[in-house]
């Protein structure tokens, strides 16, 4: 980032919730590339490496191998799909949709949830950017715990809101519980989308 070089880097799923990684994607300067979006992969490993694990063999080859879960491809080279637009066939209703106590946003569980006619910030899964296309959504911040990921970590907690001690930091919390990592984002076109 520093030399401004295109580059392809391979990586897990989990790397955006580091404070070093999250503000890149939330400022749209790396994203995750094209092939890897689920699923788990397999790398071939040296002949001496040690074959611990239940997701580990050896192929009909000979070949040693590793599978490792999560892995997606984080790069900054634009690609067409990254523009696609998510369709969304969901409609808000509060019985569904959640609010935090501490966030002013609500829960989706899941990517494919994400209500077409709602225009308040939204928590989703960390697995959404996946399907990210910044023509449809912004990035708003990581609602992981770890406040050095978010421009302004009291950005969106809600007016009166007295610290719980379940709150040990930032991720939401739906009634009295603590909820996953979640980004929250906001649709830039709810009134378009779905129609």
């Amino acid at each position: 980032m520093d030399h401004k070089k295109k580059f392809i880097i391979i990586g897990n799923v989990n790397a955006v919730t580091y404070k070093e990684v999250f503000p890149l994607i939330r400022d749209n300067l790396i994203w995750f590339g094209a092939s890897i979006h689920s699923g788990d992969r397999k790398f071939y490993v040296p002949d001496d490496y040690p074959l611990n694990a239940t997701s580990c063999g050896v192929d009909k080859a000979g070949r040693r191998y590793i599978r490792v879960k999560g892995v997606r491809w984080f790069t900054n080279v634009d690609i067409a799909q990254r523009h696609d637009k998510m369709p969304l066939t969901k409609k808000y209703s509060e019985a569904v949709y959640p609010r935090y106590e501490n966030y002013e946003a609500i829960d989706v569980g899941r990517t494919v949830n994400i209500p077409c006619d709602y225009d308040g910030i939204m928590g989703v899964p960390v697995t959404f950017l996946d399907r990210y296309s910044p023509d449809q959504f912004e990035i708003l911040m990581l609602a992981n715990g770890n406040a050095r990921t978010n421009t302004d970590p009291n950005m969106l907690v809600k007016v009166g809101y007295k610290r719980s001690p379940l709150d040990k930091g930032g991720v939401g919390l739906i009634n009295g519980k603590r909820s996953y990592a979640r980004v929250l984002i906001r649709n830039k076109t709810p009134e378009m989308v779905g129609a």
